[in-house]
């Protein structure tokens, strides 16, 4: 881990729960280590001044300058079953992917529930795992006709589209059983990949991520 994430931040800290095992249990911190802390807006380097059995209490030394920047990058995803978006999703967030919209596009079942505090813990232990100190954007979207009336230059990844050879800031992914004929007129920008085989979701949302960031 580069960092450990703490929502609030001040001159002295008290660490508890997760991230108190994490630096006690596995990584072994000692009095006087230096750790790094951030909320994703700020990131400060703090020195351990106590441990006890059940926290750590931290120094605030300096603030840290924040110099990565990320490529924009927006996916819109038609909506999957949860657990695998859930096991992917640290995988698009290591990528360096911007932004996901989830979509509830024509084929999507629509009794799958995402549930933003999950999604939240997910991304912040990708992040401090990677090194990311930007939390990535997750909105939702009523439609694929609204995404495309909001987002025009959206490419979507379909059969017999263009190969993907430069950057764009917008894909859209569709969900298992891909789109309806009625979304499919709606489409003018279509990206495919350069393969006769049939991508699962979830395979797809990280070959197009790969391709245009990697």
């Amino acid at each position: 881990m580069r960092f450990i994430y703490e929502a609030q931040l001040s001159p002295t800290l008290t660490i508890i729960g997760d991230n108190y095992k994490y630096l006690i249990k596995v990584r072994r911190f000692q009095i006087d280590d230096i750790i790094n802390v951030t909320n994703f807006q700020k990131l400060y380097s703090y020195k351990i001044t106590n441990i006890t059995k059940k926290e750590v209490i931290l120094s605030q030394i300096e603030e840290l300058e924040i110099t990565q920047k990320l490529i924009p990058f927006h996916i819109g995803w038609c909506k999957i079953d949860v657990k695998n978006i859930e096991k992917v999703l640290p995988s698009l967030n290591e990528i360096g992917v911007t932004k996901i919209t989830f979509i509830d596009c024509d084929r999507s079942q629509r009794n799958f529930k995402i549930k933003m505090d999950r999604i939240e813990k997910i991304l912040i232990n990708s992040n401090q795992q990677c090194g990311r100190v930007s939390l990535m954007e997750i909105d939702f979207c009523e439609s694929l006709d609204k995404f495309l009336e909001d987002n025009p230059e959206a490419k979507v990844c379909d059969f017999g589209g263009d190969k993907i050879c430069e950057y764009f800031e917008t894909a859209v992914v569709g969900c298992e059983g891909g789109f309806s004929d009625r979304e499919r007129e709606l489409f003018t920008n279509i990206i495919a990949f350069d393969t006769p085989l049939i991508l699962r979701s979830e395979s797809a949302v990280v070959s197009v991520a790969s391709k245009v960031l990697l």
